[in-house]
């Protein structure tokens, strides 16, 4: 039985996105594929408020994370921790053979300004990485917040994940400064899995250049050199890329600031069902995500069970991630979903709590 996907990414794909991955294929070295790349490339533009470059690449965004740190971390990365993807990013920019520090906060606290301008005064660090939206534990950190430190050193480089936030969150790019925001599709943008965005600044073009050891695959000179012909540099996934040409064409027809609205009026839903029901939060309510919200298991649920159970009915639940599996459980809001997806979901949980 295939089940309704109510999990913090891949999430539900609509049909008319993957009848568009059906189209015929072209050559990616024909001026067809230029002229949809093109296209592409410059709707993207649009959506982050910027005019800096913005490649596609083939791969999850791990990939691009990791190019990030072999093109951009020249001295010494400050890698913000606070959550499971947010301490593997440390992991992999050591396994780069970087220099980094793992800067800790607890998981369910965001990255705070303070953290960010604490850490950059000690002078030991040329570049950092940030996970904007902490998928495993559902924490925004207050990117803009944390933007107008960076503008304070300049020698900075930013490195920012914006995974499961992108579409469904105003993040101007160019207003912000950041100098290489990174996102995969399979969350927010409710494509299939298999393609990252990315975008390089001048600083961190310019970065590029002085840095050794950047390898092919993910090379942003590599990247840059291919743009100027609205291409990439190996074999991208076309098929990816048309559905993201209509999805983009799908996000205009409805309005950003409508589908900036309806994400909140879903998370602003599920966290009325969480109070109501007797559930805690994970993350103090600033800081509580706009795509998913993670609950706290207060109520002792046997959340292995119910996710058993959900399956049976035709649902895919998440009973949280990590070391808060079980502590926890995570109910996404986000990509295409509509209020009604939501309600029908929770009534299905309701159904499945209520003592038999």
């Amino acid at each position: 039985m295939r089940k309704k996907l109510f999990i913090p990414g891949p999430v539900e794909v609509v049909p008319e996105i993957l009848q568009a991955m059906a189209t015929p294929m072209v050559g990616h070295r024909m001026a067809e594929y230029a002229v949809l790349h093109r296209g592409v490339k410059e709707k993207l533009k649009r959506l982050l408020e910027t005019d800096t470059r913005v490649f596609l690449a083939t791969s999850s965004a791990f990939g691009v994370m990791e190019g990030a740190v072999r093109n951009l971390v020249g001295k010494r990365c400050a890698n913000f921790c606070n959550g499971a993807f947010s301490d593997k990013w440390h992991d992999v920019t050591r396994r780069c053979g970087k220099e980094a520090d793992a800067i800790k906060v607890a998981w369910g606290e965001p990255v705070t300004p303070e953290l960010v301008d604490a850490t950059l005064a000690t002078g030991r660090y040329d570049a950092i990485t940030l996970i904007h939206n902490e998928t495993s534990t559902g924490v925004m950190s207050p990117l803009p917040e944390i933007a107008a430190v960076l503008r304070r050193y300049p020698e900075v480089v930013s490195i920012i994940d914006t995974v499961s936030s992108m579409s469904a969150f105003r993040i101007p790019v160019d207003e912000l400064g950041i100098d290489c925001c990174i996102f995969g599709v399979q969350k927010a943008f409710a494509l299939p899995p298999g393609m990252a965005v990315f975008t390089a600044s001048d600083k961190a073009l310019d970065r590029c250049k002085t840095i050794e050891g950047r390898g092919y695959y993910f090379d942003f000179l590599e990247f840059a050199a291919a743009d100027e012909k609205d291409n990439t540099p190996s074999t991208p996934c076309i098929s990816q890329i048309y559905a993201m040409d209509l999805q983009l064409d799908r996000m205009f027809a409805e309005g950003l600031d409508a589908r900036w609205k309806r994400h909140q009026a879903m998370a602003d839903h599920v966290r009325g069902w969480v109070a109501d029901r007797g559930y805690g939060f994970f993350p103090a309510a600033p800081y509580r995500s706009v795509t998913l919200t993670c609950a706290a298991n207060t109520r002792g649920d046997d959340l292995g069970a119910l996710k058993k159970r959900m399956g049976e009915r035709g649902y895919a639940f998440d009973d949280g991630y990590g070391k808060i599996k079980g502590k926890t459980f995570r109910i996404p809001h986000m990509g295409d979903m509509q209020l009604a997806d939501l309600e029908e979901f929770l009534s299905v949980l309701d159904e499945l709590l209520s003592p038999s």
